[in-house]
């Protein structure tokens, strides 16, 4: 309706249908927003304003689009790092061996599968002791999303009709945050991989990029079936995660800070 709108007007500016002192009302709700003589006008553009997204860069030089859901600004994609911001960028180990990643206690992360395809796809699991270290991961201006960050999101959704039934009761807004691709298909009702045409109506974009488990030897499971994000608080570290037959977004802390899960940055 609102291309019909465009290329009506320009047929009546080029043919001269309307007369020098037409004006050009615009309205909303009866109320004159704004007006403006049509002789003065070149062109009109309609623009959805959730198709303008800015950018953030971090210190590796990996570019994130972002996206405003309610009052807070995500990034859309996990992030990519390497490198600490802070300490001159320090580097942090990429830890492909099970021992080494069992037993450090410092910061590592690692690619799904250790396979960089899959890093730059996804983004990059990360240990608990990766997120927290002083140096931080996020770019400036961002930090790593905390536990009560993650609920005002879903609260946000679960009031604002972003379930996938539309109700505002109960938290089954997951399609609302998963990407219309990637995801393993479900017969559930509501669940993301049911019908992935209808998902990701807040342009959060999350990927199914699986995790790399906490245990002994450790291992990489559920790509195409979950998305696991750290939480940046909490003495028993949180996470989220999503699931392929589930429409809940799901808040967990009984994973150990040895596993690799990914990050999503809210800007401060």
């Amino acid at each position: 309706m609102k291309t019909i709108g465009i290329l009506i007007l320009t047929f009546l500016f080029s043919c001269n249908f309307i007369v020098a002192q037409d004006t050009l009302y615009i309205y909303k709700s009866g109320t004159v927003l704004y007006k403006q003589i049509v002789s003065n006008i070149d062109s009109v553009t309609f623009k959805n304003k959730k198709t303008v997204q800015e950018t953030v860069t971090d210190i590796d030089g990996n570019v994130y689009h972002t996206v405003k859901i309610g009052t807070q600004t995500w990034m859309v994609e996990n992030l990519k790092t390497t490198k600490y911001r802070d300490g001159n960028g320090g580097t942090i180990p990429n830890v492909s061996d099970n021992y080494t990643w069992f037993f450090t206690t410092d910061g590592a992360y690692c690619n799904y599968n250790d396979d960089e395809a899959n890093g730059l796809k996804y983004g990059r699991l990360y240990n608990w002791y990766a997120i927290t270290d002083n140096r931080k991961l996020a770019p400036a201006g961002w930090h790593v999303a905390t536990d009560a960050e993650w609920t005002t999101l879903v609260n946000y959704l679960i009031a604002n009709g972003y379930n996938y039934d539309g109700t505002k009761d109960d938290n089954r807004a997951a399609k609302s945050l998963a990407s219309t691709t990637e995801w393993v298909t479900s017969n559930g009702p509501g669940s993301i991989g049911n019908d992935l045409t209808k998902n990701n109506t807040t342009g959060f974009t999350a990927l199914p990029g699986g995790y790399r488990t906490g245990t002994y030897p450790s291992t990489f499971d559920y790509i195409g079936n979950r998305c696991y994000w750290w939480s940046s608080d909490g003495t028993n570290p949180f996470c989220r995660h999503l699931e392929n037959n589930s429409s809940y977004v799901f808040r967990d802390d009984s994973y150990t800070k040895k596993y690799g899960f990914y990050v999503r940055c809210v800007k401060d």
